[in-house]
């Protein structure tokens, strides 16, 4: 008998998306547009929960090229009906892309100007 017999199993807890929307700086060779400040983007990131949620995306944008400074999380698809938001076809169309593909979905780029 092994120690990993003696050991619970550990459940797996189901992955879920999350509706996150993040603030990018400058960063040399970031691909936006030249007189941009910055950028918001809106991002659909499957983890088991919001924290792993964020910490993925933050690793994929900095991965891309991008300098993320803030992170702000909207919940679930469920959390977002409960609190009345309206998802359009297309936004739970992505939602499930990111579930699906274990991934990070990035829906909406929008660069900032002074």
């Amino acid at each position: 008998m092994t120690d990993d017999d003696d050991k619970p199993k550990k459940e797996k807890r189901p992955q879920k998306v999350y509706t996150l929307a993040v603030e990018v700086g400058r960063k040399a060779g970031d691909e936006l547009p030249p007189k941009a400040t910055g950028a918001g983007l809106v991002c659909y990131a499957s983890g088991v929960d919001e924290a792993e949620a964020v910490r993925e995306t933050v690793a994929i944008l900095k991965e891309a090229g991008l300098n993320p400074l803030d992170v702000s999380g909207y919940g679930t698809l469920e959390e977002r009906i409960k609190a009345g938001d309206e998802i359009d076809e297309e936004e739970r169309k992505l939602m499930q892309m990111a579930l699906d593909q274990n991934s990070v979905i990035v829906a909406q780029m929008t660069p900032f100007f002074d």
